[in-house]
């Protein structure tokens, strides 16, 4: 057997594109995607050129994860 070991497999992470300006910057660089940090799951709408949070609501639980149970 062969396996070709000419591309490594990497994550990439989805950054839905946004219409709107930044009200910090201007620029039209807005972006939504999932984080994670102390208080769960987020979603969250992000300048990506100056990084600025225009808006943070919380997601499920789990983030991307959905339990069968959930479903019910």
């Amino acid at each position: 057997m062969t396996e070709d070991h000419d591309t490594p497999t990497t994550l990439v992470l989805e950054r839905i594109h946004v219409d709107g300006n930044c009200p910090r910057c201007g620029a039209e660089e807005l972006r939504r995607y999932p984080v994670v940090s102390e208080g769960g799951w987020f979603q969250v709408l992000k300048c990506q050129n100056c990084l600025l949070s225009v808006d943070r609501s919380p997601w499920s639980r789990l983030g991307p994860i959905q339990l069968l149970t959930d479903l019910l």
